[in-house]
């Protein structure tokens, strides 16, 4: 598993973290609960005094996780939140109420855990995931969080974070990705994530398609865990591109808006609310001031981000064919502009056909590119699956170079539309930031 790595400074115990942490990628994907639950034991098992949440899906995992991370800090809980991948550097994956793990306590945790996991006779191969999964467990539970927001790395059943026993699962929505990896068509898919069901624990699901609906549902039902669905219990009407009424179990809500670009986003925010209510049922009350304010303020990096706004500029981080369809969604519906440049570099293991038929009509001009990791497509191959809109393509490997070329096609009234790949994102984010501070 390829990780982005971090490009900021730190003291040497931080690099020398890094170093190890992103050394375990020699073992690839190894899946299973096995190493992750001797590195927890090891550690004292810091999870089983978390109560946790946990998200599944294939897309919106991350943002959903956001919104109820913003939401339950403006109600006053300590909150704890683990995603990945980062885009810029390594501590964002694990932050308690929006900020950050600082870099020294990196560095300290991963010293004594390391220390902890040789003494307790544990031997590789354990990957970055593992280690880092009960890392982040380790570092809320120092911090005393009141719940901790978990999203699943990939699949469910066999991920790292299924370690945990959660108050809560979500499963965002279901599509075809990682195939490879997860089995081929959309029940495979499905029966793989539906793995974090556990016992007795709620789950909430935006999942559409009839067939995975059952699946989930008979899950559930095997295992008397109550089932609850976007779209029934907990519904929405978009009265804009962020913005829309809501109305739960409970609840119902006017005029809720939340700051994060796509009418996709509406559906996130949805399942967000709906998880308040559920929250609420087993002990922690969220009042409706807590909701409004938390999706009016909240933040998710690389997802139809604004990053510069002459010539305009929008990170996307549309890295499968489902995320694909809602850039497209978004860009024919919430932005306005003569001519669109895109910007793409995508993952080699991807379903590239399907990334560029669904974008590639909406482009004046397309740069095909790549990112600095092993897993990256050559932006040539990019050009050749494209196929006859070759004529208004070209490849600039080099990134840095890609996005000059880009901006330098852009007018005051066109868009440069950044996307596929989350770790050509991070690049692309990493290199803006740095132009804000020079």
């Amino acid at each position: 598993m390829d990780e982005p790595h971090d490009p900021t400074n730190g003291s040497s115990a931080y690099r020398q973290s890094l170093e190890y942490l992103y050394g375990l990628d020699k073992y690839g994907m190894i899946f299973g609960l096995t190493q992750v639950r001797r590195i927890l034991r090891a550690i004292g098992d810091p999870h089983k005094g978390i109560q946790a949440i946990h998200i599944g899906g294939t897309n919106g995992k991350g943002s959903t996780a956001a919104m109820m991370a913003s939401i339950l800090h403006r109600e006053g809980y300590r909150v704890g939140l683990y995603t990945s991948p980062h885009l810029v550097q390594f501590t964002e994956r694990i932050q308690v109420n929006g900020k950050q793990i600082e870099k020294e306590e990196v560095a300290t945790l991963t010293g004594w855990m390391r220390e902890k996991v040789e003494e307790a006779g544990i031997r590789s191969p354990f990957t970055f995931f593992d280690f880092t999964t009960a890392l982040a467990l380790l570092h809320f539970s120092q911090k005393m969080v009141d719940l901790a927001i978990l999203e699943v790395g990939l699949g469910g059943a066999l991920d790292s974070t299924n370690a945990v026993d959660p108050l809560l699962t979500i499963i965002t929505n279901i599509s075809k990705d990682h195939e490879d990896v997860l089995g081929k068509g959309i029940l495979r898919i499905a029966r793989e994530k539906a793995g974090i069901i556990k016992k007795g624990r709620p789950l909430i699901t935006a999942a559409t398609q009839r067939q995975v609906l059952h699946l989930l549902s008979e899950v559930c039902r095997e295992k008397r865990a109550p089932y609850f669905r976007v779209g029934r219990e907990f519904r929405s009407v978009g009265t804009g591109t962020s913005d829309f009424h809501y109305e739960g179990v409970n609840r119902k809500l006017w005029g809720v808006h939340v700051n994060l670009n796509g009418p996709h986003q509406i559906i996130n925010a949805t399942t967000a609310l709906g998880a308040m209510e559920v929250l609420e049922d087993l002990g922690y009350p969220v009042s409706t001031d807590a909701m409004m304010a938390g999706l009016r303020s909240v933040e998710w990096p690389g997802r139809l981000e604004w990053v510069h706004a002459t010539p305009r500029v929008l990170l996307d981080g549309a890295h499968n064919p489902a995320g694909a369809l809602a850039l497209k969604e978004a860009l024919e519906k919430a932005f306005d502009f003569e001519h669109l440049i895109l910007l793409i570099g995508i993952l080699k293991d991807k379903d590239i056909k399907s990334i560029l038929h669904t974008l590639a009509p909406l482009a004046h001009h397309i740069i095909f590119s790549q990112p600095q990791i092993d897993r990256a497509a050559p932006a040539a191959s990019l050009m050749k699956a494209l196929g006859r809109d070759e004529k208004k393509a070209e490849v600039v490997e080099d990134l840095r170079r890609a996005i000059q070329k880009g901006l330098s096609m852009t007018g005051e009234k066109d868009l440069l539309c950044i996307t596929g790949s989350l770790y050509l994102v991070g690049e692309a984010k990493a290199y803006f930031n740095h132009q804000a501070k020079s």
